[in-house]
């Protein structure tokens, strides 16, 4: 994990003097299985990236064995299977057996939003429906910025199926304005979304503020969950210490990371604990 330099540790502290005046408003806890989402210290998601099926389930079992995860993400579009639905049902349903009652996110990241493959709207719109009618999913990952009529639809059929939404955005190139942060999360809470989720790229320390600012802006206005990271090694705080600020989840690795700037998840749990301690014991 790479080391926190005095100034951008300076540079959170200032961060936190600025925009940390009083307690958020309670966080409505998301009820995942067994998991409740948005009580205690943020949860962590560890992604299974594998291309094939047996190292998809190899993934699966490791993070079934990691007492340090909370659910884990299954990247679909890194798959060479990634828009057969059938194929895909058949494989999520062995991966949610291994994964032994740990919660799932299925999630098709666009490559228009970084992720491996392209897809048009109306297939990945068809794709995810034949996921939902698998049953095997707790969490499905609708992009914000793909087809709206579409978007309401998967929205509507998720919950239909007693599936919850995680909403997202993506930026590897740079950090939009503090107000484009808040205006897209506060948009996908309106949308429906049950997690509201957005990563970005910083430039610099002061991206990272950025991010972190808005989480707590939108946290003052939406009891929802928040998913929020600013990517890479500069944004490595944002992983760490996100409960100051409102975050209700994070996402950590086991081997592979997914994202810029992941954190073995075992280090990751264990600052997560002791931030979540400290913060309790202040109050």
């Amino acid at each position: 994990m790479r080391a926190l330099t005095p100034y951008l540790l300076a540079a959170v502290l200032g961060g936190v003097a600025t925009v940390a005046q009083a307690a958020p408003p309670a966080v409505t806890p998301l009820q995942v299985g067994a998991l409740r989402i948005g009580e205690g210290a943020p949860r962590t998601i560890v992604p299974i990236t594998g291309a094939t099926a047996e190292l998809a389930l190899q993934q699966a079992a490791a993070i079934a064995a990691s007492p340090s995860t909370d659910l884990a993400e299954w990247r679909i579009d890194y798959l060479d299977i990634a828009t057969d639905g059938k194929a895909l049902v058949a494989l999520g349903k062995r991966i949610a057996r291994t994964l032994d009652g740990n919660p799932m996110i299925v999630t098709f990241r666009t490559q228009a939003e970084g992720g491996s493959k392209p897809i048009r709207d109306a297939d990945y719109a068809a794709l995810y429906a034949t996921l939902l009618r698998g049953g095997f999913a707790q969490l499905i990952d609708v992009e914000m910025f793909r087809d709206p009529t579409l978007v309401a639809s998967l929205i509507a059929q998720a919950h239909k199926a007693g599936v919850k939404v995680v909403m997202s955005s993506h930026d590897f190139h740079a950090t939009p304005a503090r107000e484009e942060i808040i205006a897209r999360l506060l948009r996908q809470d309106a949308m429906g979304a049950d997690v509201l989720k957005i990563a970005v790229m910083p430039q610099d320390t002061g991206d990272v503020l950025t991010l972190l600012d808005a989480t707590w802006q939108v946290r003052q206005r939406s009891s929802k969950p928040l998913l929020t990271m600013s990517m890479g090694g500069t944004g490595v705080v944002s992983r760490l210490a996100g409960e100051t600020f409102g975050q209700a989840l994070t996402f950590g690795m086991i081997g592979t990371p997914s994202a810029p700037g992941q954190v073995e998840v075992e280090q990751l749990q264990s600052v997560l604990q002791v931030i979540h301690a400290s913060s309790q014991a202040g109050r």
